[in-house]
């Protein structure tokens, strides 16, 4: 088995994989394809990237392999080459939370119930 090949494998798994997965395709032909496949297995199937990966690397890792193991052991190896170019290449900007804080002051005015000061009153009684 040539490097190439392999690496020609990996790449047209995570191609055809991305393509009936996620995109729309000319004419949104293969939008038309899942709504047809509809909630069943093959509908469910394309939904996933890493079922649909799986499936689609059987053909290459038979074209690619020269014998039965290496057949069987370049199936899930193509699968997870297009699942890791999959995850690089969708890789969100993360962007960190808000900063939040309360000022206290500004707090005791807007609240609905206020319970009296201790230091002004001598006891603590709720107000109604």
């Amino acid at each position: 088995m040539r490097f190439y090949w392999l690496i020609l494998g990996m790449l047209a798994v995570w191609r055809i994989t991305h393509l009936l997965q996620a995109e729309d395709g000319p004419w949104n032909l293969l939008v038309r394809f899942r709504r047809w496949l509809g909630n069943g297995m093959l509908g469910g199937l394309l939904d996933c990237f890493y079922c649909l990966s799986l499936w689609i690397s059987v053909p290459f890792a038979w074209w690619v392999g020269e014998n039965w193991k290496a057949r069987l052991l370049l199936w899930p190896a193509l699968s997870g080459a297009a699942i890791l170019l999959e995850k690089i290449s969708n890789r969100m900007e993360i962007v960190p939370p808000p900063v939040y804080y309360e000022e206290e002051e500004k707090e005791r005015d807007h609240v609905l119930r206020t319970e009296p000061d201790v230091s002004e009153t001598g006891d603590r009684t709720p107000n109604s």
